[in-house]
């Protein structure tokens, strides 16, 4: 099972729920998020960039999703849906970096509320290889490599009953928790 899927399986959505898909690219998320919450349920995707978010509104519009929301606007200030059940932070290293950011996210989370994150990390040290291969990787996708050892430390302060567990040798995560009272 990718990454991915095993991420929105963590979030354990149901129909009627609703849900945050941080920087949400050109939605590739949406079909596992709109399937879990059902017709019922609310999606609600932000991205920064207009490239990628017109490649998510096309998926949508092509898919007649009535229930999802596309918000064009960096993660700082982004307006959200008042509460929402769930957060996916699918590939967000930059977002999970900016303090801002993460302040307007967990402001508009319920508390109890499920947060699974997901994405790369550096692989232990003994793993040097591979870190240099992260690197590499990383650079075109990403504007700061800052926080690689543990791209989840400024989340973990809104976050309950964390666990993190590494994937594809080391050089990925995923991490899941509930959103502090």
């Amino acid at each position: 099972m990718d990454l991915r899927r095993r991420a929105v399986a963590l979030l354990r959505l149901r129909p009627g729920e609703s849900v945050l898909d941080v920087a949400c690219g050109t939605g590739l998320s949406l079909p596992l998020l709109v399937e879990a919450v059902g017709a019922s349920g609310r999606v609600v995707g932000v991205e920064v960039s207009p490239d990628m978010i017109c490649r998510a509104r096309l998926r949508v519009a092509a898919a007649g999703w009535e229930n999802v929301t596309l918000v064009e606007a960096p993660m700082e200030t982004a307006p959200i849906e008042p509460v929402v059940d769930a957060v996916l932070f699918n590939y967000t290293h930059d977002v999970l970096q900016s303090p801002a950011a993460l302040a307007n996210i967990f402001a508009r989370v319920r508390p109890g509320g499920r947060v699974v994150m997901a994405g790369i990390k550096h692989p232990p040290a003994w793993l040097f290889p591979l870190r240099l291969y992260r690197l590499l990787k990383a650079g075109p996708y990403v504007t700061t490599l800052a926080g690689l050892d543990r791209p989840w430390r400024l989340a973990e302060t809104y976050l309950t009953g964390l666990t993190v567990r590494s994937a594809l040798l080391g050089t990925n995560y995923l991490a899941c928790g509930t959103a502090r009272g």
